[in-house]
């Protein structure tokens, strides 16, 4: 099929500030009528860059870590 241009940040799954471990759940995301957990790769403290309801286009920066 088509490659993956887009995708939608449906919602963020922690707060802004918060300390993540790896492999927590950090956000979701809809592709192709799909919903996909990204897991954090690392730990922690989160910064959002970006806001839920938004679309990206893919390897877009939305959040950090530090």
């Amino acid at each position: 099929g088509d490659a993956v241009a887009d995708v939608h940040l449906v919602e963020w799954l922690v707060e802004d500030g918060v300390q993540v471990r790896e492999g927590d759940p950090l956000f979701a995301i809809e592709s192709d009528k799909s919903i996909v957990e990204i897991n954090s790769p690392a730990g922690g403290i989160l910064t959002k860059l970006e806001k839920a309801g938004d679309v990206f286009p893919v390897g877009s920066v939305i959040g950090t870590l530090s």
